[in-house]
């Protein structure tokens, strides 16, 4: 029988991102640009961007989950991002994927998200 292996122990759930590629900073900044219609707080600073991968041809696929999976946008965000993206000079594609694994949790905002709605 054939199996997938298991994820090694002290694997990271999520996927490191390319933080030393020279478009890196863009995109999150195009992220930085769509919001949750549910909260006051870009979905970067939410945490809901896992992982922002770009490799040498400039193809951007970045790995996002939503705040609960019956979110009434979960059909539409991965559009918003890849709209954000595209159009930046140098980007060749995006694809935007979801997922549910690790679970998105308060804990994955940044200190400003958490201040802006009251958590700090």
């Amino acid at each position: 029988m054939d199996q997938s292996p298991e994820p090694l122990e002290g694997t990271p759930l999520i996927a490191p991102s390319t933080t030393d590629h020279p478009l890196y900073d863009q995109v999150v900044e195009a992220c930085r640009s769509v919001y949750d219609p549910e909260i006051p707080v870009n979905i970067y600073d939410l945490g809901l961007i896992y992982t922002i991968d770009i490799n040498a041809e400039n193809e951007v696929n970045v790995i996002m989950s939503l705040t609960a999976p019956g979110c009434p946008v979960a059909g539409e965000m991965p559009g918003w991002i890849a709209e954000a993206i595209e159009p930046m000079a140098g980007v060749k594609q995006v694809n935007v994927e979801l997922t549910w694994e690790p679970p998105w949790g308060m804990d994955m905002m940044s200190d400003e998200a958490r201040l802006e709605l009251g958590f700090m």
